[in-house]
């Protein structure tokens, strides 16, 4: 009869976990991949925006929020699911890269614009997200919107949940010229392409030390320490 702890050898420590020849080789793996992550990070510290923007974190939610002539303007997003999944396509298709042709990874994440004006008892809410197609533009072309409305609804002023018995407006099937007025109305207050360009560069760089801080986490939870 075999014995099951020679299949699966444990390593003695203090903590009193199960620590396996498997974990050990884990940990290893893990310090050379948070080594490696540390030299790409290409700044410890978050792009700051411009135009006024002030920044409060946590964890993974980001907001954004700024106040211009009575109006408060809230922009809030969360870097999880937020990076396009194009490496998953490319080796579907076959298309077989070197590291130096590899794509830089970007976040573009999903994110809500709230308008609030003095003395209103609800918000222009705006739901907003990076059409794949619109993410960056060709050489030649004139610039289009690199981000898109999906939904606007008013909502109760300083309730954080979507209310779904709020009347939504989806802009599927939208008038272009209602629509075109929305996207002024937005840019009249900051959210414009120069917003989306730094609010992306901002995701991707807080979305990297989300990653490595994860990595060390495992990196402690795996090791015991």
């Amino acid at each position: 009869m075999l014995n099951s702890k020679a299949l699966n050898p444990s390593i003695s420590c203090g903590c009193g976990s199960l620590h396996t020849e498997g974990d050990k080789a884990f940990g290893a793996f893990l310090s050379d991949e948070i080594k490696e992550e540390l030299k790409i990070q290409k700044n410890s510290n978050l792009p700051k925006m411009s135009g006024g923007w002030e920044l409060a974190l946590n964890g993974t939610e980001a907001k954004l929020s700024r106040n211009v002539a009575g109006e408060k303007i809230t922009v809030t997003f969360n870097v999880n699911n937020s990076i396009p999944p194009n490496f998953e396509e490319e080796a579907e298709q076959g298309q077989q890269k070197s590291a130096e042709e590899e794509p830089e990874i970007v976040s573009s994440p999903n994110f809500v614009v709230d308008v609030t004006k003095q003395g209103a008892k609800h918000s222009l809410v705006f739901d907003c997200h990076f059409p794949e197609d619109e993410v960056s533009h060709a050489e030649g072309e004139e610039e289009s919107d690199i981000f898109a409305i999906r939904e606007v609804s008013f909502q109760p002023e300083g309730d954080t949940d979507w209310k779904e018995n709020s009347y939504t407006l989806n802009t599927d099937a939208l008038d272009w010229a209602l629509y075109d007025h929305l996207m002024d109305f937005l840019a009249d207050r900051g959210v414009d392409n120069t917003f989306a360009d730094e609010l992306m560069e901002l995701s991707t760089a807080a979305e990297h030390q989300e990653y490595i801080k994860f990595l060390e986490n495992l990196h402690g939870f795996v090791k015991c320490n």
